[in-house]
Formats: C-alpha cells, sequence, structure tokens
C-alpha cells in the first residue's frame, strides 16, 4: 500500500469532515461536530489561516489526517496544538499514523515552536501509548477545561450557569 503525506488542500475538506465525524464516533461524542467542509475550507485555506492539515492519502482517498494550530504560552512562547491524529478504522495499525505525526512534528520543529500539546482521552490506552512511545509526557495532574458556544452567551451575559 502506498500512502503519500502531503498538506491539505481545499478539495480535501469533504473527506476531512468525515474523518472528523468518523473521530467524534470513536470518542463516543457521534453529534458533537457542528461545523461543515465549507467553514473548514474558509478557516483553514483563508487569507489568515486558522490551521495547518496534513492529510494522508492512499489511491486518491484520505485515509488520515493530522490537524494543529498555533498558540502562546507565557511561559514558552510560540507553541503548536495538535488537535486531532486521526487515520481512518480500517487502515489503522498500519504506520500512517507514525507518518503524519512524524510530518506534524517536523512541520512544528521547522516553526522553531518551544512545545507541541495535544489532549488525549484516558481510556485512548493504544494513543496513549503510541505518545508516550514516541517521547511524549502524558500530563495527569491538568485537566482541561471547557466552555461551549451556550456557555460563552450565558457568560456574556451575566446569565447564571
Amino acid at each position: 500500500m502506498s500512502v503519500l503525506i502531503r498538506d491539505a488542500v481545499q478539495n480535501d475538506m469533504k473527506q476531512v469532515l468525515m474523518l472528523i465525524k468518523e473521530l467524534a464516533k470513536f470518542e463516543k461524542e457521534p453529534n458533537a461536530v457542528i461545523l461543515n467542509d465549507e467553514q473548514l475550507v474558509h478557516d483553514g485555506f483563508s487569507k489568515n489561516p486558522k490551521f495547518k492539515c496534513f492529510v494522508a492519502e492512499s489511491n486518491n482517498e484520505i485515509i488520515g489526517m493530522a490537524l494543529g494550530y498555533p498558540r502562546y504560552s507565557t511561559w514558552k512562547g510560540v507553541t503548536m496544538h495538535l488537535e486531532d491524529l486521526i487515520v481512518t478504522k480500517s487502515r489503522r495499525g498500519n504506520g500512517i499514523g507514525s507518518l503524519l505525526f512524524s510530518k506534524f512534528i517536523n512541520y512544528a520543529h521547522s516553526l522553531r515552536v518551544k512545545r507541541i500539546e495535544w489532549a488525549v482521552l484516558d481510556w485512548n490506552v493504544n494513543a496513549i501509548e503510541f505518545y508516550k512511545k514516541n517521547g511524549a509526557k502524558i500530563l495527569s495532574d491538568w485537566r482541561v477545561a471547557q466552555m461551549d458556544e451556550d456557555s460563552i452567551k450565558k457568560f456574556c451575559n451575566n446569565e447564571s450557569i
């Protein structure tokens, strides 16, 4: 099986969205994805792109992707956040995730970032082992905090939550 790891282009976003939805289903949140491929095109390929995406392609099919964006740490300076690393279920176990991970890490290194970070679910043992094997530290003392769109609106309207 021949796999090409390359920069994503606008025409890839329909297939990238399918991968995002596959990941959401895997993470037990099948209805959480609200964006569409037009929004991905706008956000990733406008004058000021919000993210960088790499895809794994085999036989003209997108079978994996790594998507991330720059962040800033008041302790370290410029960092990158790896939002998603996805390989479609039928192609896992063939080293494609490693190729995508390597492409993203090397890209971030070329930008001279001081840190790369991402989140991993505590029950996703395969992902945790993959990241550890590749030199990542899994931090157990930090918790992810989020506000969804409704919580943001309530906060901004001074409503009790």
